[in-house]
C-alpha cells in the first residue's frame, strides 16, 4: 500500500541512514556494556514558578525472557525535586517521522531549555541560542522525552536488528515497555498520566495507548495529546481515484492563500477563511467530486470558481488540474508570479527553486529552514547542560529509519489489504476509561498534518466529542516556532493538565 509523503511528519527516504543505526550483523557473543546515563539537578521558572528539578538522560534497555538486553531506548527526564508521586502528573512525550528523535518537543517547546531561531524564516549558521524556556510545562507535570529505537541515540541490542522495531505495532510495544519500567523504577504507577506526541507522534500515541490500556495489565491515563494530528492514513493517501484528499486538504489550502494575501476580499482571521472552505469542501465540492464524469458544466463552472477563489490559483489552473489541486502543486504554484515556492510542513516560509517551471519544489523551506540549529542544540545540550558522555556517537535527529511496517493484525480487509487507521483504538478507549481526556493541537498552515484531516479522524462515531479538545495555531506543523503560538500552546497544554 502507497502513502502519500504528505501524511508522513518529514519525509524521510531522501534522507541517509545513520551509521549506528542501520542494521549491522552482530556478534551474538559480543558483550554489551552497561546503559549510559547522565543525572543531574538544576533550577528554573516555569509557568511563573520556581522549580528545583533533576534531569535524567541516558539509555534503558529492554530485555528479553532471559533478561538478555534487546534495545537501548533513550530518554531525558524532568522530575521536580520533592514532588508528591500521588499527585504530581507525569507526562511521556516523543516525536514522529516515524523516524525523529523527541528533540523538537523536547528543544523547541517543552524543555527547560529551548532553541532559539527566527520565525518563518532561515536559522543561518551557528551558533544557536539556547535559551532558557519558560513555557516548559515542569510547573504542572514531570516530562520524560523518549526517542524509539532508531532515534536519537536509541538502538538495537544483541541479536535484535533495529529493524524489529521498525513498525506501527513493534515500536508501540517497545514504547510500553520503556514507560511500565520507567514507572517502576521511579514509584509512579498511581500518579496522574499523560501520553502525547507530534505528527506520526501522534499515530505513535494511539498505538501506545492501546498497548498500555488494551490488557489485563493496564496503565490507565488520564489524557493523551496530540500535536499535528495524523490518525487515519487510508482517507489523505494520493491514490487515483481517492477523491478524500482534496476535501482535507482544502480548508489548509485555503488559510495559506490567505496568508500571502491571495485571497481576493478576505475575511479577518485564518479562523473565518477555514470555516468557509471546510463548508465548501463538505457541500458543494465533495459533491463535485463524487459525481465526477457526471458533474454538469453549470455546477462545475460555479465549483472551479469557488474553489479559484480560496485556493488563490487561477481558474485556468484548477480547470486543467480536473478541480483536483495536488499540495506539491499548489506549494510550487500559489507564489510562482513572485519567483518563490511555499513551505509543506509550515506554508508561511518560502523558498527559491533552482527550475522556476517546475511542477513541485526543490526541497520543503520550512524543514532546512531549522534543521541546522535543532541538530546543533540538542547534541550541544545534552553533552554540556546535562553532562551525557555518548564517545563518538551523534544524536539522530531524523533520517535513522526505513521500510516501516504498517500493518496493523486487526485491520486486514480481503486479499491481506490494509486500511491504516489508529483512531478506532482512541475512541474504544474514550469508551472503557471514563477518566481519558484528548488534547488536538493543529496549526492552520501545516500540510504535513492537515487540521481538516484530524477533524476528520475524531468527527467520527464512537467518540465523545465532549472530551475532545481542538485547538488552533498560526503557524504550521511545529507551531512553537512562532514566540506568540509556542506561549499558547504552553499555556493551552497546562490548562489542559490541570482540567481546566
Amino acid at each position: 500500500m502507497r502513502f502519500s509523503i504528505a501524511l508522513a511528519a518529514v519525509a524521510l527516504a531522501a534522507l541517509p541512514v545513520s551509521a549506528y543505526a542501520a542494521d549491522d550483523k552482530k556478534s551474538d557473543d559480543a558483550p554489551i556494556a552497561a546503559p549510559i546515563v547522565s543525572v543531574t539537578k538544576h533550577k528554573g521558572s516555569f509557568g511563573g514558578q520556581s522549580i528545583a528539578y533533576t534531569a535524567t538522560t541516558g539509555e534503558t534497555y529492554l530485555t528479553d525472557k532471559d533478561d538478555k538486553p534487546v534495545a537501548a531506548i533513550f530518554a531525558t527526564s524532568y522530575v521536580k525535586d520533592g514532588g508528591d508521586p500521588k499527585t504530581r502528573p507525569i507526562t511521556f512525550l516523543f516525536n514522529g517521522g516515524p523516524g525523529s528523535g523527541s528533540l523538537w518537543l523536547h528543544m523547541g517547546a517543552f524543555g527547560p531549555k529551548r532553541i532559539a531561531i527566527p520565525n518563518a524564516r532561515d536559522d543561518g549558521a551557528p551558533p544557536y541560542p539556547l535559551v532558557d524556556n519558560p513555557d516548559s510545562l515542569l510547573d504542572v507535570t514531570d516530562i520524560v522525552f523518549i526517542d524509539p529505537v532508531g532515534t536519537g541515540f536509541a538502538r538495537a541490542l544483541g541479536k535484535k536488528e533495529a529493524k524489529d522495531y521498525w513498525g506501527v505495532s513493534a515500536d508501540a510495544k517497545s514504547i510500553a515497555e520503556f514507560i511500565r519500567i520507567w514507572l517502576n523504577r521511579n514509584g509512579r504507577w498511581n500518579s496522574p498520566k499523560y501520553l502525547g506526541g507530534e505528527s506520526y507522534g501522534t499515530t505513535r500515541s494511539v498505538a501506545v495507548l492501546k498497548e498500555l490500556e488494551g490488557s489485563y495489565n493496564d496503565v490507565s491515563l488520564n489524557g493523551i495529546i496530540l500535536i499535528s494530528t495524523i490518525l487515519d492514513f487510508g482517507a489523505p493517501a494520493e491514490i487515483q481515484g481517492n477523491e478524500m484528499p482534496y476535501i482535507l486538504n482544502l480548508p489548509s489550502m485555503a488559510t495559506t492563500a490567505w496568508y500571502h494575501k491571495k485571497i481576493a476580499n478576505p475575511p479577518a482571521s485564518a479562523a473565518d477563511i477555514a470555516a468557509e472552505a471546510r463548508a465548501f469542501a463538505i457541500g458543494p465540492y465533495a459533491a463535485a467530486l463524487l459525481k465526477g464524469n457526471q458533474l454538469g458544466g453549470e455546477e462545475r463552472a460555479s465549483v472551479r470558481a469557488t474553489l479559484a477563489r480560496l485556493t488563490g490559483l487561477s481558474e485556468a489552473f484548477v480547470d486543467k488540474a480536473n478541480l483536483r489541486v495536488l499540495p506539491g502543486r499548489f506549494y510550487k504554484e500559489l507564489l510562482r508570479d513572485r519567483g518563490v515556492s511555499i513551505g509543506r510542513l509550515d506554508t508561511r516560509y518560502t523558498g527559491v527553486d533552482y527550475d522556476l517551471a517546475g511542477e513541485e519544489p526543490d526541497n520543503d523551506p520550512s524543514f532546512y529552514a531549522i534543521d541546522g540549529a535543532y541538530s546543533a542544540g540538542v547534541n550541544a545540550y545534552l553533552r554540556n547542560d546535562l553532562k551525557l558522555k555518548m564517545d563518538d556517537r551523534h544524536y539522530v535527529t531524523i533520517g535513522g529509519v526505513s521500510n516501516w511496517d504498517w500493518k496493523l493484525a486487526d485491520q486486514r480487509g480481503r486479499d491481506g489489504e490494509v486500511y491504516v487507521n489508529v483512531a478506532p483504538y482512541l475512541g474504544k478507549a474514550l469508551r472503557e476509561n471514563s477518566g481519558l481526556r484528548v488534547f488536538v493541537g493543529q496549526g492552520w498552515y501545516d500540510f504535513a498534518t492537515p487540521f481538516f484531516g484530524a477533524e476528520y479522524s475524531l468527527n467520527r462515531p464512537g467518540f465523545d466529542p465532549a472530551r475532545i479538545q481542538f485547538h488552533y495555531y498560526d503557524a504550521g506543523h511545529m507551531m512553537y516556532v512562532r514566540p506568540e503560538d509556542l506561549h499558547k500552546l504552553s499555556a493551552d497544554v497546562r490548562a489542559f493538565i490541570q482540567g481546566r
